[in-house]
């Protein structure tokens, strides 16, 4: 499956399965969005592993070199553990773990669940709003002597954060790390200009887009 292939099916995935819904939704940053992606609604074993896929799909198309991946908590858990699955059966057989959000202080202990975290490491998330939860997981994996390797996520909304870069713009030059996102906004527009029934809801993006997004992530 070509890169193009790969971004069109996945949203098409996203529709179909109710994860990716058109209408007024508040985001985190307290903006009114056309869109929504809830990646937690990919509470299926079916979906949750077609999911995988095209992370893993996306990931072994990138150029970005990983030793292991790794899931900042609590939605990055299942999404890190079902993508170290797909990357193993797609011939890439690496290790994961994932963070708890209060530090265990009996048995194991520790803050981190899963393998050590140890050489580079790929942090699996799913829609990049704020940037928090990469900048929390980037700190794990530094104190724990291992190194960022990029982070991989489900849509790039390509839209400001806290000033004129969006999310993924500001995670890249803060930690100097690539974003790997199965598809990006343009590729929901090009999707959506295809198909009649979502003329409305294409009219609404685009202007959402106008008021907050940005043009391109060079």
């Amino acid at each position: 499956m070509n890169a193009s292939d790969l971004r069109r099916d996945f949203i098409a995935f996203a529709i179909a399965s109710g994860v990716l819904r058109f209408g007024s939704f508040v985001t985190k940053s307290g903006r009114r969005s056309p869109y929504f992606l809830d990646a937690g609604l990919f509470n299926t074993g079916g979906r949750l592993g077609q999911l995988a896929e095209f992370y893993a799909a996306a990931i072994t198309a990138s150029d970005v070199t990983y030793d292991m991946v790794f899931g900042p908590a609590y939605k990055g858990i299942a999404l890190a553990a079902a993508t170290a699955v797909a990357l193993a059966r797609s011939g890439r057989d690496v290790p994961y773990a994932f963070n708890r959000k209060e530090t265990k202080d009996h048995g194991e202990g520790g803050a981190v669940v899963g393998a050590p975290l140890a050489g580079r490491v790929l942090i699996v998330d799913d829609v990049m709003t704020a940037g928090t939860a990469v900048n929390e997981a980037v700190a794990i994996i530094r104190a724990e002597g291992a190194v960022p390797a990029g982070v991989a996520v489900c849509l790039d909304r390509m839209e400001r954060g806290t000033d004129e870069r969006s999310a993924v713009q500001e995670v890249q030059h803060t930690h100097g790390i690539p974003v790997i996102a199965i598809a990006t906004l343009d590729d929901l527009i090009d999707y959506l200009q295809g198909a009649p029934r979502y003329e409305e809801s294409l009219r609404a993006i685009a202007a959402y887009r106008r008021q907050y997004g940005v043009s391109t992530h060079d």
